[in-house]
């Protein structure tokens, strides 16, 4: 298994390094990136139409049953977090990572192909790049021609440009991914920077649909992947190891930390927004108070929290009444220990308060950037107001703030055999205790009292 993966690697650097020449074919001049888009269609005409039925152009993944509105789609398009917060009103800062030029407010064409942006996941030149606040346009000092005749199969550096940067900066959101998979060591990914994978050997793509766990296909479980894709159930020469398959992901013992290199938020407080104080950096240089955006924590080197996981998750939709203002769960995770299909699983768990509407019961979506933005007003009311209108909710002048929480998986920043989680990581009574069996539902160590099947905890 271990000599078939190591040729495969090999052959996915070989195939993948190289750009196609586009100098003939491509041949400008562009003054605008939907002139590079049409020139590009009229050779791969059926990409247009595949790239509009896909989840990176929608931001909305499979229908979920909601026993509200009935059948509906989730994605970044309607679901809230404790980062940025939402969608509606922001649109220009937020879609600078759309794979669209001009999704500048809701009248946005999603049925138009000719704004679809293909350099950004195409780009071979590594000098692509869109501006921070532009709805996704290009910079004016991009080589549109240059880059246009540079494209190939998309790399790491395509793909991390934006996915590294969730949530305005690198690590911010996904603890798992972050600058240092650009070029990382063995030891910061095992797959990336051990056997030289890029993102689109694990993360395959049919007609431009790319697999992933967004949290679109998180709400249904569809169009995951997962180690068993190039992994049998029985990786393992010992026994004793494989039997821990059917109750405990693999990402569990061969993620043992996360944000190894770069730091993650872990806090993120919108209460303590627009004080007049200075900006305030630890001992990293992360910044933890920003007048805009209030108070954060970061860290380093994380130890995951560990919790059941069927591959799927409840979220929180706008407008929903909230029935614990002490604290409110944004994706609360499905899985327990008597479902067969759930797995003790790692997660990044973000914590953070940010303002909801005391009257109506339910979060607020603020306008935060440009005219009338909070960033701009710092009044919360004023910035409530015009967020609610764009998300059609009702809005009763009064804000406070509320304490949340996210779950973010763990995927990446895979580590070799030599050096995933021990035995004793989590057994034994002079172990390190990573795991709390009875918060997990089993009445010990399963290693003194044996496993839910042995226990007769399955039910499901």
């Amino acid at each position: 298994m271990n000599v078939l993966i190591l040729l495969l690697s090999l052959l996915f650097v070989t195939f993948t390094s190289f750009a196609q020449d586009h100098k003939e074919n491509v041949t400008g001049p562009f003054k605008t990136p939907q002139q590079v888009t049409e020139e590009c269609l009229m050779c791969h005409e059926e990409a247009g139409e595949e790239i509009l039925k896909t989840r990176h152009w929608n931001w909305l993944g499979s229908n979920v049953a909601d026993t509200i509105q009935g059948k509906v789609s989730r994605g970044k398009k309607n679901l809230i977090n404790n980062f940025c917060i939402a969608l509606p009103s922001n649109w220009p800062r937020c879609t600078s990572c759309h794979i669209s030029y001009g999704w500048k407010d809701d009248t946005f064409d999603f049925n138009s192909t000719e704004n679809i942006d293909c350099l950004v996941c195409h780009d071979q030149t590594g000098k692509y790049i869109k501006t921070p606040t532009g709805a996704g346009m290009p910079d004016s000092s991009v080589d549109l021609l240059a880059v246009a005749q540079s494209v190939g199969k998309p790399s790491t550096r395509n793909c991390g440009n934006c996915h590294f940067n969730g949530g305005g900066g690198t690590g911010v959101k996904h603890g798992d991914l972050d600058s240092s998979l650009f070029n990382p060591t063995e030891e910061i990914d095992y797959h990336m920077g051990g056997l030289g994978f890029g993102c689109i050997d694990c993360h395959e793509t049919k007609n431009h649909l790319i697999a992933g766990a967004s949290h679109g296909s998180m709400a249904t479980g569809e169009n995951l992947i997962a180690c068993e894709n190039c992994h049998d159930s029985e990786p393992h020469e010992k026994e004793l190891l494989n039997k821990h398959y059917s109750a405990v992901a693999c990402e569990t013992c061969h993620i043992p930390t996360y944000a190894r290199e770069v730091p993650t938020k872990i806090w993120w407080d919108w209460s303590k927004a627009g004080e007049n104080k200075e900006s305030t950096k630890d001992e990293s240089g992360e910044e933890t108070y920003n007048k805009k955006k209030g108070e954060f924590i970061w860290a380093k080197n994380i130890k995951p929290e560990y919790f059941w996981h069927n591959g799927t998750a409840r979220y929180y939709k706008f407008g929903e009444k909230i029935e614990n203002t002490k604290l409110l769960e944004l994706n609360k995770l499905n899985g327990k220990i008597s479902d067969s299909n759930s797995k003790i699983s790692p997660f990044k768990v973000m914590k953070g308060k940010q303002p909801y509407d005391p009257v109506n019961n339910y979060l607020i979506i603020p306008k935060l950037f440009g005219e009338n933005g909070y960033w701009k007003t710092f009044n919360w009311v004023s910035a409530s107001e015009e967020g609610m209108k764009a998300a059609n909710l009702e809005f009763s002048e009064k804000v406070d703030f509320i304490e949340t929480k996210m779950y973010w998986p763990i995927n990446h920043m895979v580590m070799s055999a030599d050096n995933a989680l021990k035995c004793t990581s989590c057994h034994g009574k002079g172990g390190e205790g990573l795991l709390n069996w009875k918060a997990l539902g089993y009445p010990d160590d399963p290693i003194k009292k044996g496993g839910r099947v042995k226990n007769k905890l399955i039910k499901e």
